[in-house]
């Protein structure tokens, strides 16, 4: 079950609200546990026995935690913590990176182990970092220990960001599972907030993956390179237009229940820097990996070799946690070389440059990152690069090209803008005129947010298309 999906929007969620809200306030953890455990059962109803050992092992392993150091022994506390650990990535690394390694093995020594051909659970990525931050901050004295099992369940399980994020760290949201209280103004957020995530991703990410689709099925060898750079650029447009999408609902979920979610996307496509690309695209992990890798292995507070070999470290992980395949562990050094080359070299250089200039290098390397990204097959992704610069001598632009703009300028256009701030300046400088008007900036407001939702809903009628890229991940 996806959140842009007519089950989704018409059955479960009311279904969800109006018992949540029914209930006393002291059982309402419950019902989001119950109904977290149904939307997760409904795509993977035998995973969810994995998400339930997960929860247990993580739970314990807080309690035990927080005992030993209250009792003074910092070692137990440690190697329970560490134990804790251990099972959370073991779950992890079979379930996602089994046959990826017997994969290897076999190609580097010729044997023949038979792959175990293990469906990927959903979201397990994303709750397992989320468990191991508890524990974490457990041990670390930043969050209280969670002696509530329905509500540590409730956390981990929360399905408004369940499936793709943003990742959660317990410390975030500790109070608010403890006590909190839901208000008609944040409900109210919720809601609009969940309709522009709905409208970005049925409107706007869905139509560009259309449009990649099509570039993609074409013979790259007859590519002209105008076309390969629309496609690809229509592929980064999807992926973000989707995961951001995904995060605004998710984010707005969390409204109407009471809670509040840190954003996960700041506009990543109007960087000047890849350093600065990665400070707003997919916060919520590059946050993750800074405060439980980065930091402890001494971040920027030590010496320059191992700066370059914590930097490398955190990418390589970083990389390898989006997939069980080399295209996203090279994609991953890929993007360590370049902040690498940012901090120590060119950072410097760069910032002397006109804006314009800092944002096509930014973009022209995202872009490439994207290729890097998308291809599991090597052998293909190394194809569509050729193809991006001319290496089948196949021209730069034909028939073909012309058409394909042609009948996909507007939505070209309308996503460049969406994924810039103007929308939100153009939003902010209609209030301002209708300023001392409450009821005509209500009504815009409700209009605009009825219109999106409409619009959605008549395109999923039809839709045969309406993936989540980031459910594989």
């Amino acid at each position: 079950m996806i959140f842009s999906s007519l089950l989704f929007l018409f059955r479960f969620l009311p279904a969800v609200l109006i018992v949540y809200y029914i209930v006393p306030r002291s059982i309402r953890n419950l019902v989001l546990l119950l109904f977290s455990l149904l939307f997760y059962a409904w795509g993977e109803p035998v995973y969810i026995l994995l998400m339930l050992v997960s929860i247990l092992v993580s739970y314990a392993g807080g309690i035990v935690v927080d005992s030993q150091k209250k009792k003074g022994n910092e070692g137990r506390a440690k190697a329970a913590l560490i134990v804790s650990s251990v099972i959370s990535l073991s779950l992890l690394g079979f379930f996602k990176y089994a046959d990826f390694a017997i994969n290897t093995v076999n190609g580097l020594t010729g044997a023949g182990f038979e792959l175990l051909h293990l469906a990927l659970p959903i979201g397990i990525s994303f709750y397992t970092f989320q468990t191991m931050s508890y524990t974490i901050d457990v041990y670390r004295g930043e969050a209280q220990v969670q002696k509530n099992l329905i509500s540590f369940g409730a956390y981990v399980t929360m399905f408004p960001q369940l499936i793709a994020g943003p990742i959660v760290q317990y410390k975030t949201i500790d109070q608010q599972l403890r006590c909190r209280k839901e208000t008609s103004e944040q409900f109210a957020l919720g809601i609009h907030r969940f309709m522009i995530g709905l409208g970005k991703k049925v409107l706007l990410a869905n139509n560009a993956g259309v449009l990649w689709e099509a570039v993609r099925a074409m013979s790259y060898e007859q590519l002209p390179v105008l076309t390969a750079w629309i496609g690809l650029a229509a592929y980064a447009f999807q992926l973000y237009f989707d995961f951001s999408a995904y995060s605004d609902m998710a984010i707005g979920l969390g409204h109407m229940f009471g809670f509040r979610f840190l954003e996960n996307f700041n506009y990543p496509y109007i960087s000047k820097s890849i350093t600065e690309f990665w400070r707003r695209w997919h916060i919520s992990l590059g946050t993750w990996f800074r405060d439980y890798v980065y930091i402890p292995l001494g971040g920027n507070r030590v010496g320059t070799l191992r700066h370059i070999r914590n930097i490398f470290v955190v990418w390589l992980l970083t990389g390898f946690w989006h997939g069980a395949n080399w295209n996203f562990v090279i994609w991953g050094i890929y993007y360590g070389v370049l902040l690498f080359v940012e901090k120590f070299f060119l950072g410097k250089y760069l910032k002397k440059l006109p804006a314009i200039f800092q944002h096509v290098y930014c973009l022209f390397f995202v872009l490439i990152g994207w290729n890097l990204f998308v291809f599991d097959d090597m052998k293909l992704g190394l194809g569509f690069m050729r193809a991006l610069f001319g290496g089948y001598g196949q021209g730069f632009v034909n028939q073909e090209t012309i058409y394909l703009l042609y009948n996909n300028v507007i939505l070209l256009a309308i996503l460049m803008l969406g994924s810039t701030r103007l929308p939100k300046k153009l939003g902010d400088r209609l209030c301002a005129a209708l300023k001392g008007s409450d009821v005509a900036i209500i009504l815009v407001k409700n209009i605009f947010y009825a219109a999106v939702f409409l619009l959605s809903v008549a395109w999923l009628v039809d839709a045969s298309f309406n993936p989540f890229l980031y459910f594989r991940f």
